[in-house]
């Protein structure tokens, strides 16, 4: 009898565990969760550096992902943002939150979190890992680690050219002599991000204003609108007669505008904190690759490992001219200008230029009819020369 009893036990151990396994849910390719995903239930994650509140960088960005979610109809609650997330372990929590939380794609929009992505994209492949300005992912080996951003110095070309058209006319009206027109230039570091978007600027503004030159002083972060200003205003002790910035903040815009003087924005319509100081802003639309990535996965495509696209693909823009501040005449040149980045006729990085690159000090020459084409090799940017016109006052 017991010997029955032991097998009937047995068969009921062996039927139930059966049916447990019958009940796992299949994974059936998609990331994240362990059903087929739709435009209704997917989860999106966002690591940010900063706030909203900044008026700059992750201001734009949190523009490119509310216009994703109204492309592709997702509701509040399938976005789940994290902001204020330094470049440290702080970053590591954030990613493992958006995991746990079940986000099937997961965007990080800072430098500084690289390794930490590669690190997460490695210890889960099911869920898709893109990580802005960064140039980890195309030697990491993982298929779900992916880098992107934008030709963004193709819109600092066209500020640079709006700046260099307003040196143009204080020279004419006596406002500065040619020896004057200095612009200064605030940098959140010294490396190739920033540096390339300055040596856009600067090249856009010596297309039309051969005599100008550039001064930079770096913050040593991303967002410190009082250190930003504060920097501004020593650009400005020190010869500045308009400012530009690769930093989050409008303080600069402000700092200019208290001075008498005029300043080219980056990120955000700078023009509404400084109306009488800010000609013109360089953008990007993040919306564009927020669109494509989700898309992507939804499809269950694959995500480019390097994605970069500019002017012609319409994720660069500039705000549009405070004509009350511009030279007459700039919206016109700058439309040329424009068209030629988009048919390929104007090159942001053309010779003639000589300088030396800000690793090794090495010397550099771009010769006349030649041009770095920097978006060729990889998504984020890689420029690293300090062009001869550019000091920097504290390297």
């Amino acid at each position: 009898m017991k010997k029955i009893i032991a097998l009937v036990l047995t068969l009921v151990m062996v039927l139930s565990f059966a049916a447990c396994g019958n009940d796992e849910p299949v994974n059936d390719g998609n990331t994240g969760n362990n059903e087929t995903l739709t435009a209704e239930n997917i989860k999106v994650g966002f690591v940010h550096v900063s706030d909203p509140s900044d008026m700059g960088y992750t201001y734009n960005h949190d523009l490119g992902t509310k216009k994703m979610m109204e492309n592709l109809g997702l509701s509040e609650d399938q976005v789940i943002n994290k902001y204020n997330i330094g470049e440290d372990e702080g970053c590591a929590t954030a990613i493992n939150e958006l995991i746990e939380a079940g986000c099937d794609i997961i965007f990080a929009t800072s430098f500084g979190h690289g390794d930490y992505m590669t690190e997460a994209a490695a210890e889960h492949p099911e869920i898709q890992f893109c990580h802005a300005t960064g140039s980890q992912a195309a030697g990491s080996g993982l298929s779900n680690y992916h880098n992107y951003f934008t030709s963004i110095y193709e819109a600092r070309y066209l500020a640079g050219v709006a700046a260099g058209l307003k040196l143009n006319e204080m020279i004419a009206n006596g406002t500065i002599t040619e020896d004057e027109a200095v612009i200064g230039y605030v940098a959140a570091f010294y490396f190739e991000e920033v540096i390339s978007g300055f040596s856009a600027f600067y090249l856009g503004a010596r297309s039309v204003c051969p005599s100008a030159t550039m001064i930079t002083l770096k913050a040593d972060s991303w967002s410190d609108p009082v250190k930003e200003g504060q920097i501004a205003q020593s650009l400005i002790d020190q010869g500045a007669v308009l400012i530009s910035q690769h930093s989050d903040n409008p303080s600069p815009a402000t700092t200019a505008e208290a001075a008498g003087l005029f300043h080219c924005g980056y990120n955000s319509d700078m023009a509404e904190a400084a109306p009488k100081a800010s000609i013109i802003s360089a953008r990007a639309d993040w919306s564009i690759y927020l669109t494509y990535a989700v898309e992507c996965v939804l499809n269950g495509e694959e995500i480019a490992t390097d994605w970069c696209k500019g002017f012609a693909d319409g994720a660069n823009f500039t705000s549009p001219l405070n004509e009350a501040v511009a030279a007459p005449g700039t919206q016109e040149i700058l439309d040329e200008v424009a068209q030629g980045i988009i048919d390929g006729t104007v090159h942001v990085f053309a010779g003639p230029w000589t300088g030396y690159y800000i690793w090794d000090g090495s010397v550099f020459e771009c010769a006349e009819g030649e041009w770095v084409d920097e978006s060729k090799d990889r998504s984020s940017p890689y420029f690293g020369y300090i062009i001869d016109g550019i000091t920097l006052l504290d390297a």
